[in-house]
């Protein structure tokens, strides 16, 4: 606990607040909820109102403006975990200096609800499925209409209140804005939602691989366990492949136009009725099979997506979550929502009882 108490001396110490409100807060941090290359992510309370928040503080090379603090400020979005403040501590050499990013704490994941039902023997409920999928293609939907790709969705960066069932994507470490011509690292995101194109060297990839680690998450949703589980990045795509076959030259030129070998097996596709079971419904595994596609080009945007039959359920005014009590809003868009695609599409996103 004793890098806890570091975080909390040197804020009550130092007193540095947000850069833009200017507004004081000092922070108590309790007890550490992660830890990984990253940085560390503390619980801690707000010394002034008793509030609990979530801190994660990171190193901050000088060198470098921090790419998470600049795209968190931008993404405002009700399935977006929100940046409340931010201020600088420094290490325990004199020319460390660490950010902390204040955000609200929220204690469960999705990763920790998916665990509580394989302990107990249970596939997650139809309808929290439908509406965990939904409210994560929200959020990305929001984020790639400012140009900014995530690069790390997965079950861990999912956070969901227990009570409301309202879904917030979190960790923008990863997240990039990508510019059209620029080329970025193939080697990111976590290895089971990692998208094909990554796997096969492509560099100028898009927004899309988000929407293919999507349609993990949304299948290992509905089956209590990963897709993909590959051990290492080769067998990722033997993973897949046994899934979805021996992709074609056209596919392999689809995903990265610069990949010259062709020598795989011959794997024939599989039917997904038998990779997600007979008990998971037809329209979600015609869902699923429509985001875990090779050719990047093929997969829907985030909205196009929230089109498909599978949600229908929650466009009905009478669909109540099982305790009886009414869904968490899911027609409120934001503007870079509403801008980010053909007006009809919202139109028909969005249902008539909600417009009344």
């Amino acid at each position: 606990m004793a890098k806890a108490h570091n975080v909390s001396t040197a804020a009550r110490d130092s007193r540095l607040a947000d850069e833009e409100s200017k507004q004081r807060f000092t922070y108590s941090a309790t007890k550490i909820i992660g830890n990984g290359s990253f940085g560390t992510v503390y619980q801690s309370s707000v010394n002034e109102t008793g509030e609990t928040v979530a801190i994660k503080k990171v190193f901050q090379d000088k060198r470098y403006k921090n790419r998470e603090l600049a795209i968190m400020k931008e993404l405002s979005h009700p399935n977006i975990i929100g940046l409340r403040h931010y201020f600088y501590t420094k290490g325990d050499k004199d020319d460390e200096v660490y950010l902390n990013l204040v955000m609200d704490f929220i204690p469960d994941t999705i990763y920790k609800v998916m665990k509580t039902y394989n302990k107990q023997g249970e596939q997650m409920p139809l309808i929290f499925v439908k509406l965990y999928t939904y409210q994560l293609l929200r959020a990305l939907a929001h984020t790639h209409a400012v140009g900014i790709c995530h690069r790390d969705v997965k079950p861990q960066n999912m956070l969901v209140n227990s009570t409301t069932h309202e879904l917030k994507l979190c960790d923008f470490g990863s997240a990039k804005r990508l510019i059209p011509g620029d080329q970025n690292v193939s080697y990111i995101c976590s290895r089971y939602y990692r998208a094909p194109e990554l796997i096969f060297g492509a560099v100028e990839y898009k927004e899309s691989i988000d929407i293919w680690s999507a349609g993990c998450v949304t299948a290992e949703l509905l089956i209590g366990k990963p897709i993909f589980p590959g051990e290492s990045g080769v067998d990722q795509l033997v993973e897949i492949l046994k899934v979805l076959g021996t992709p074609t030259r056209e596919q392999i030129h689809d995903m990265n136009p610069n990949y010259t070998e062709f020598k795989f097996p011959h794997v024939k596709v599989q039917t997904w009725s038998r990779i997600l079971g007979p008990n998971v419904p037809q329209d979600a595994r015609n869902f699923v099979s429509s985001l875990l596609v090779y050719s990047p080009q093929r997969r829907p945007n985030a909205l196009e997506a929230l089109l498909h039959p599978f949600f229908e359920e929650l466009r009905q005014e009478t669909t109540r979550l099982p305790d009886g009590s009414s869904l968490p809003d899911l027609f409120n868009w934001t503007p870079q929502e509403l801008r980010s695609v053909n007006p009809s599409v919202i139109q028909n996103l969005t249902p008539s009882w909600y417009r009344r």
